[in-house]
C-alpha cells in the first residue's frame, strides 16, 4: 500500500476517541492512541539497527588496523628465513620485557663486527648483556596478523603514528558532528542516516586500498566525519514515533545495538587478520543503507517543524494501518492547526544564548569537563583492554557486552538516588575499578579483566545518567544548543584517548591512573550539579537558573530523552 494512501476501514480496528479541541490533539497523544510501541515503530527500529551497528564498527576499527603487532629483532647471525617469534637464542640474544621479549632492541655479539658469515657465533657467550636497536628495522613477527603498522613499517620509534589514527578518527567525528547535525536538521533523519551511512561505506572500502599511511589518515578523517552523526540520528528518529511512556526504555534498547556491533566488529578481525581484508568485510554489508533514501521513513516530528505537513499526515496514516488502528482525517487537521500555531509562536521566540553562558558558565564548565572525562574513560578502557594478557578480540569483547547492563542500570537507580549521587558513585566506582587493576598487575590476568569489565559497566552506566541528567539543567530553548556544546567539549576526551596506551610505553600502570585520577575528581565535582529529580523540566533561562534554589512542582511528562541524544 502507498505511503500517500488512506488506510481503508476496517471493523477490527480501533477508533480513535474525538479530540475536545485542537490543544488535546499533539504527536504524542496520537502515538499514544496508535500503540506507544507497535508494529510500525518495531519496523523503524528493525531499520535502524544496522545503521547503529556500523556505526559502532566504523568508529572503533582503527583499535584493529592501526594495532602494534608482536615482533622482535631479526638476529642476522641466528635466525634463518622460517624462524619463529620464539627460538632457543632469543634466551640469550633479546632482552625480556616483562613476559614477552623486547620489540625493539637485542642483545650485542662480540664477534660480529668481524663475522664472515663462515662460522657460528650464535651462542650465549658471544653475546654481551648491551643493547641495540634492531639493524636495518629487520623484525621476527610472532602471529600472521598484518595491520598499518607491518604494512607500512611503523615500528618503535615510529609507533605514535598508529596511536595518531585514533586521534584523527575523532577528529573526524569533532567536525563531522556539527556538520552532521545541520544536515539532519535542514534535509531530514532518514536522508542523513542515509547519506551518512553510504559515504562511510565508500570510504571505508576506498580506505582499504590505500597506498601509504599518509593516504589511509586522510579517508579515516572523511570516512568519521560523514559517518559520525549515524548514532544520534538513529537515537532521533527511532524515539521520535515512540510513546512518551517508552521513550526511556528506547533510548536503552537503541544503544545495545552499538555494543552489538562492537562485538561484531572484534569477531570479524578475529577471523580476518588482515586490515584490509577487515575493511572491506566491516564497510562492504554496510553499502545496503543506500536504501534507506527509499525504504526509511521520515520522522514525523521533524516533518511537522519543517511544516512538510502531508507527508506527515501520510506517516501517521501507515502507521495506523500497520498497527490496526483507525485514525480520523479531523484528528489529522487539527494537529496541522496546532502545529502552525506552535510554530508561529516558535518563530517568535527569543533564543537567549549569551544570557545563558553569563547564568550557566560553572555549570557548563563543569558539564564538558564530565563529558570529557566519560569520553576519555569510555574509550580509554576499551582501547587499553586489547593490551591485557590474553586473547585481545574476546577481551574486546567482552568490554563492549558488559556495556548491555550499563545500559540499563541507571533505569534503577537514578529516581532512587537521585542524579547527582548516581552519577557521582558511578564515577567514583569506575575510577576505583581502575586504581584496583593497578594493584591486581599483570600476575592476576582474570581479576585485572574483571575490574576492567566493571570499570567499563560503571562509566558506560554514568554516560547514561549523564544524559539524562544534562537534559534537565538547562532550558528547553537551549538545550540542544548547550548540550551540543558540552558534547562538543567531550571530543577532546576521545582525541586524546588513543594517546594513552603510549603512556603504557613508559610506565605500564599509568593509563589506568590517569583513568582513575580523572573519574575521580570529576565524579566529586557532580556534587555541584543542582538536584533535578522530580523537578520541573525548566522552559527559560530564569527556571533553569532557580533548580536547587526553590521548589519546583513535579513534572508528570519529562520529555527528555530526544534532546539528550540529539546532541550526541
Amino acid at each position: 500500500m502507498a505511503a500517500s494512501e488512506a488506510p481503508p476501514a476496517d471493523p477490527a480496528v480501533e477508533v480513535a476517541p474525538p479530540a475536545k479541541d485542537s490543544e488535546d490533539v499533539t504527536l504524542d497523544a496520537i502515538l499514544k492512541h496508535l500503540g506507544q510501541f507497535g508494529r510500525f515503530q518495531l519496523i523503524i527500529f528493525l531499520l535502524i539497527c544496522l545503521p547503529m551497528m556500523f556505526h559502532a564498527m566504523f568508529s572503533v576499527t582503527y583499535v584493529f588496523t592501526a594495532a602494534t603487532v608482536t615482533h622482535r629483532c631479526s638476529v642476522e647471525e641466528c635466525d634463518l628465513p622460517g624462524s619463529n617469534y620464539y627460538e632457543p637464542h632469543t634466551n640469550w640474544s633479546i632482552p625480556k620485557n616483562g613476559k614477552d621479549l623486547d620489540s625493539c632492541n637485542r642483545y650485542t655479539n662480540s664477534e660480529l663486527p668481524q663475522w664472515n658469515h663462515s662460522v657460528d657465533i650464535c651462542s650465549a657467550d658471544h653475546f654481551t648483556k648491551n643493547k641495540e636497536a634492531c639493524a636495518h628495522n629487520e623484525f621476527v613477527f610472532r602471529d600472521d596478523e598484518v595491520t598499518i603498522s607491518n604494512d607500512f613499517g611503523i615500528f618503535c620509534d615510529d609507533e605514535w603514528k598508529l596511536s595518531m589514527v585514533g586521534t584523527i578518527n575523532n577528529l573526524g567525528q569533532f567536525f563531522g558532528i556539527p556538520i552532521g547535525g545541520f544536515v539532519a536538521d535542514r534535509y531530514g533523519r532518514s536522508f542523513s542516516i542515509a547519506l551518512g551511512g553510504i559515504l562511510g561505506a565508500v570510504l571505508g572500502v576506498i580506505r582499504s586500498f590505500s597506498p601509504s599511511y599518509g593516504w589511509f589518515l586522510v579517508f579515516e578523517f572523511l570516512d568519521n566525519m560523514t559517518s559520525s552523526t549515524l548514532y544520534s540520528t538513529c537515537f532521533v528518529i527511532g524515539i521520535e514515533l515512540v510513546g512518551p511512556k517508552r521513550r526511556v526504555l528506547a533510548c536503552s534498547v537503541i544503544t545495545v545495538f552499538y555494543a552489538v556491533g562492537e562485538v561484531l566488529l572484534a569477531m570479524s578481525a578475529k577471523a580476518f587478520h588482515d586490515w584490509r581484508i577487515l575493511l572491506r568485510i566491516t564497510y562492504g554489508p554496510s553499502l545496503i543503507l543506500l536504501a534507506y533514501f527509499w525504504i526509511l521513513p521520515e520522522s514525523v516530528r521533524w516533518l511537522l517543524s519543517q511544516g512538510k505537513e502531508e507527508r506527515a499526515k501520510n506517516i501517521l496514516r501507515r502507521a495506523a494501518h500497520v498497527n490496526k488502528r483507525e485514525l480520523p482525517e479531523s484528528v489529522l487537521d487539527k494537529l496541522v492547526l496546532a502545529n502552525r500555531d506552535k510554530l508561529q509562536q516558535s518563530s517568535e521566540s527569543r533564543f537567549p544564548i549569551r544570557e545563558a553562558f553569563k547564568n550557566f558558565k560553572w555549570r557548563i564548565a563543569n558539564c564538558s569537563l564530565c563529558w570529557i572525562v566519560h569520553v576519555l574513560v569510555y574509550y580509554g578502557l576499551s582501547l587499553n583492554v586489547v593490551l591485557l594478557d590474553g586473547d585481545k578480540y574476546n577481551n574486546f569483547a567482552y568490554i563492549a557486552l558488559v556495556e548491555i547492563p550499563g545500559f540499563f542500570m541507571p533505569l534503577l537507580i537514578m529516581d532512587r538516588f537521585g542524579r547527582r549521587y548516581s552519577l557521582c558513585g558511578l564515577m567514583l566506582a569506575s575510577g576505583l575499578c581502575c586504581i584496583g587493576t593497578i594493584f591486581t598487575g599483570a600476575d592476576q590476568p582474570v581479576l585485572q579483566l574483571v575490574l576492567f569489565l566493571v570499570g567499563k559497566l560503571t562509566i558506560t552506566a554514568s554516560f547514561q545518567v549523564l544524559y539524562f541528567f544534562a537534559s534537565e539543567i538547562y532550558p528547553t530553548n537551549l538545550r540542544n544548543s548547550l548540550l551540543s556544546f558540552c558534547s562538543m567539549m567531550g571530543r577532546f576526551g576521545s582525541m586524546l584517548a588513543p594517546q594513552t596506551p603510549l603512556l603504557a610505553k613508559y610506565y605500564a600502570n599509568a593509563p589506568a591512573m590517569l583513568f582513575a585520577g580523572a573519574a575521580i575528581v570529576s565524579g566529586l565535582l557532580t556534587l555541584f550539579f543542582p538536584e533535578t529529580t522530580n523537578v520541573v523540566l525548566p522552559t527559560t533561562v530564569q527556571e533553569a537558573d532557580a533548580i536547587g534554589v526553590k521548589k519546583q512542582s513535579k513534572s508528570k511528562d519529562l520529555d527528555l530523552v530526544v534532546t539528550a541524544t540529539q546532541a550526541q
